[in-house]
């Protein structure tokens, strides 16, 4: 129980640092630059997702139609 309680204190003592670093114009540079790298980590990971997705509909498109050809 202890440990939970360190635990809220460290994030609520985080919070309100990051607020009063905020409030400086150095502050809301640093914040910005993290933004923005979070930003351009969260678009790669989407597009690599979207690639791989692409990769495999194409590779079971091959499957099907290789299937379909069987067939005949």
């Amino acid at each position: 129980m202890r440990k939970l309680f360190l635990l809220f204190c460290g994030i609520v003592a985080g919070f309100i640092i990051a607020h009063y670093v905020n409030k400086s114009p150095g502050g809301r540079q640093f914040f910005e630059e993290i933004e923005q790298g979070r930003r351009e980590f969260k678009d790669a990971v989407s597009r690599g997702y979207q690639e791989r997705e692409a990769e495999l509909l194409n590779a079971l498109n091959g499957v099907k139609n290789a299937l379909d050809d069987f067939k005949k």
